[in-house]
């Protein structure tokens, strides 16, 4: 009898169990799908500046074919008007460059004038980023916001945002995918949640 009584206990555990892990699946999956959908959908309107988020610098000074990608969105989006200024943040990398240098110049490159271009060379982090880009807007007097990054990030990115105070957040996504886009998806789920309770 008290076999079957603690049978009977490992039985209720054991499918209580299962349905969290069944309902994490299902939470996780739906979640996934939302960034892929939201980031991967444009919302473009005129703002009054744009933030190119960081990424890595190859140790030959150039971008990253993934910080490439980024800047080509916002070169291509400020050559028709949708802003009129762009804000580049980024750190030091573990290269040495500071990003915000290295994209500023490959912004100039592509005929963006340097007078429009704005450094954040202390974005170390998504947060840090939008927390840097309201101290500017609250110098220049910015209202609107495009944010620009790669589609999985763009859903935290805007979450970051609002959370510091901007009300009106637009984005781009960078058109640049890659095998490493896996592992980045499946992050962005937990750090979504991480910035959720900041």
């Amino acid at each position: 009898m008290v076999r079957k009584g603690v049978f009977w206990k490992f039985s209720i555990v054991l499918k209580v169990f299962i349905v969290l892990i069944f309902s994490f699946v299902v939470w996780f999956a739906v979640h996934t799908i939302i960034i892929v959908l939201d980031g991967m959908s444009d919302d473009f309107k005129n703002t009054d500046v744009a933030v190119v988020l960081g990424n890595k610098v190859e140790l030959d000074g150039q971008p990253s074919e993934r910080l490439q990608a980024r800047l080509n969105k916002a070169s291509s989006l400020y050559n028709d008007g949708y802003f009129e200024h762009i804000i580049v943040s980024g750190g030091v990398g573990i290269e040495g460059y500071d990003e915000a240098v290295i994209m500023k110049e490959y912004l100039i490159k592509l005929g963006v004038p340097e007078q429009f271009i704005i450094l954040d060379s202390n974005g170390y982090t998504t947060f840090m980023t939008a927390e840097n880009t309201k101290q500017i807007q609250e110098e220049m007097g910015f209202t609107s916001i495009t944010v620009i990054s790669q589609y999985h990030h763009i859903t935290r990115t805007k979450l970051a945002f609002k959370k510091v105070g901007f009300e009106e957040v637009y984005s781009g996504y960078a058109e640049f995918y890659e095998l490493r886009d896996v592992y980045s998806v499946v992050r962005e789920f937990f750090a979504y949640y991480k910035y959720l309770l900041k």
